[in-house]
């Protein structure tokens, strides 16, 4: 079985606008914080935010207190006016799509046109929308209610910026036959209109549709109208534990099945769905196929493969020094400081893991105290191995380890704090970079240190190259799990620079070590595996430009191809010495 993802799936530009907006106002704007309505229609999102004590109002009170930002939908005026005046500091985190049909609304509204709205009656935006039209609005949801309303002199139609683009261009086809002299204003969002189109073609390509998204959520149950009138079995689930209850022999007999997604819905719980589904889809193939799929998740799981491929870029990092005397034992030093790190990280960073990587989350929560002991005998044993190899390496894996293991722990007091910063997790970005520079040093530069070569030029090459490999691999994963990450507080390099920036960053970045290697090679005189190298970068390359257009989707198999770029090297590396031996 095929899954296929539609592109358009998942937060829309209004809806990213408000989640980013009430996560930006306790930093900047006075308590307590709430939000007048639910600021999204999806339970998960809701749910977060009552963790981190943001409450929802429901009516206007009294006396109010802090700040209240209002929801992606929009209010009546009259409901800002009276926050305001009830002593609230008021943010408007209305879409900008939804304040361009009130400015339509209100305009025709002072020149005394009547309002016919094409909505849910019960949809907030609807409620808002219908607050700037007045005594003027009216509201259809049906063709037949549009055909039963009087004539007006003047009269504009709009319609709610989610609604179904079919039924809206019914009515502008009755509109056009019955009323020529109406204003039609075609205020549906554009996202919403890619998104319902998307739905249909995809509809032509697969053998059912699953619409993900909360069940209160409009333009989520007019994506699951359109799936289900093309014809095609179609399910509507909030989330991958609902799967349970779909109709599993249709599934299982699915060559391929399709997966879209409401515009409040986050990428973290399409991304459940896929992992859930992907589960489902090995479970029912070949005794190989299980077996394959058990030892990925395995090997990721316990970050073996990615600490088998932190010893295997030691060894590609020595041979490109030309220094392979004592590689074994690097090797193993890599190998056990790695798997240290990595279980330390995802024992003490679940919370983020709970949305971004579920499986793993679970995996630490029922396992931790096995785990860190394990953790703790592979730092040791890494730092017996580097002993062994000299006193100053030794020195720098230790400080390596203590650095690691005090990366969430608050070293300063809050007075003495510069911006607020108590410890390296609070410095934006922090994580990549130290995981880039860890691997650098680990796996080229104490093998150079242990030689007597730190200094060569064939050194700074290897570490440098290390280390972006790393970056590019560490800072994809932090793409990948943008919003869990944004929701939980946590700030990393594509936070910073946005998604695009970033990938083209990435891009850039491994475009320089693919031309950069064996250029470098060439010109310093370096061993000739340094060709071979750049075969790497552009695996990593391929795998991101796979992903970009959506040939390869987030889950198991996504992050074993990551992985696997980092192993390729040492593969590289093994095949070359055994060959020049």
């Amino acid at each position: 079985m095929k899954i296929v993802v539609a592109r358009m799936s998942g937060f829309c530009m209004g809806v990213r606008r408000a989640v980013e907006m009430i996560l930006d106002t306790p930093e900047r704007h006075p308590g307590p914080i709430c939000t007048f309505g639910p600021l999204i229609h999806n339970p998960q999102v809701l749910e977060l935010l009552a963790s981190r004590n943001i409450r929802t109002l429901e009516e206007v009170p009294d006396r109010g207190e802090g700040t209240v930002l209002i929801r992606a939908h929009g209010v009546p005026p009259e409901i800002k006016r009276r926050l305001k005046e009830s002593g609230f500091h008021v943010i408007d985190a209305t879409c900008p799509r939804v304040v361009r049909v009130q400015s339509i609304i209100r305009r025709h509204a002072r020149r005394h046109h009547a309002v016919i709205i094409l909505g849910d009656p019960d949809h907030p935006e609807v409620a808002g929308l219908l607050g700037y039209a007045g005594e003027r609005g009216v509201v259809v949801s049906t063709l037949a209610e549009l055909e039963r309303l009087p004539p007006f002199p003047e009269a504009i139609l709009v319609a709610q910026t989610t609604q179904n683009t079919a039924l809206f261009l019914e009515a502008v086809a009755w509109v056009a036959r019955r009323h020529p002299h109406y204003k039609v204003y075609r205020t549906i969002c554009d996202s919403t209109e890619r998104r319902q189109e998307e739905v249909k073609r995809l509809a032509g390509a697969v053998d059912a549709l699953i619409v993900v998204g909360g069940k209160s959520s409009g333009n989520t149950r007019r994506l699951f109208e359109i799936a289900r009138a093309t014809g095609k079995p179609a399910f509507h689930i909030e989330d991958e534990r609902e799967l349970e209850g779909l109709d599993a022999g249709l599934l299982a007999r699915s060559r391929a099945i399709g997966i879209t997604a409401g515009a409040s819905t986050p990428n973290w719980v399409i991304r459940k769905v896929i992992l859930a589904l992907e589960h489902a889809v090995f479970r029912r193939k070949s005794p190989g196929h299980k077996v394959l799929y058990a030892f990925m998740r395995a090997a990721l799981l316990t970050n073996a493969y990615v600490s088998l491929g932190a010893a295997g870029l030691c060894y590609a990092a020595s041979l490109l020094q030309g220094v392979p005397e004592g590689a074994g034992a690097w090797m193993g030093v890599a190998y056990l400081y790695t798997q240290s790190m990595h279980i330390l990280n995802h024992l003490t960073g679940s919370r983020a893991d709970r949305f971004n990587e579920p499986d793993r989350a679970r995996f630490y929560e029922e396992r931790k105290v096995p785990l860190t002991a394990a953790a703790l005998a592979c730092g040791a044993g890494g730092l017996c191995l580097a002993f062994l190899q000299g006193g100053l390496p030794f020195l720098l894996l230790l400080a390596m380890s203590l650095l690691g293991l005090s990366y969430r722990l608050a070293v300063l007091p809050p007075g003495l704090a510069p911006g607020g910063i108590r410890r390296l997790q609070d410095i934006p970005g922090s994580k990549t970079v130290l995981i880039a520079l860890a691997w650098g040093m680990v796996a080229a530069l104490l093998p150079a240190i242990a030689g007597g070569r730190a200094y060569s030029p064939a050194a700074v090459l290897a570490f440098a190259w290390t280390a972006a490999l790393v970056f590019v691999r560490t800072a994809f994963f932090d793409l990948l799990d943008m919003q869990g990450d944004r929701l939980v507080g946590k700030e990393t390099i594509p936070i910073l620079l946005g998604e695009r920036r970033t990938r083209r960053m990435l891009q850039a970045i491994l475009a320089l070590l693919i031309a950069g290697l064996p250029t470098a090679t060439a010109l310093m005189g370096l061993p000739a595996i340094g060709y071979l190298l750049a075969l790497s970068p552009a695996a990593m390359l391929a795998v991101l430009v796979a992903w970009e257009r959506g040939a390869v989707l987030p889950g198991v198999r996504l992050e074993f191809l990551v992985e696997s770029h980092i192993l390729l090297a040492g593969g590289i590396a093994l095949l070359w010495g055994w060959i020049t031996a």
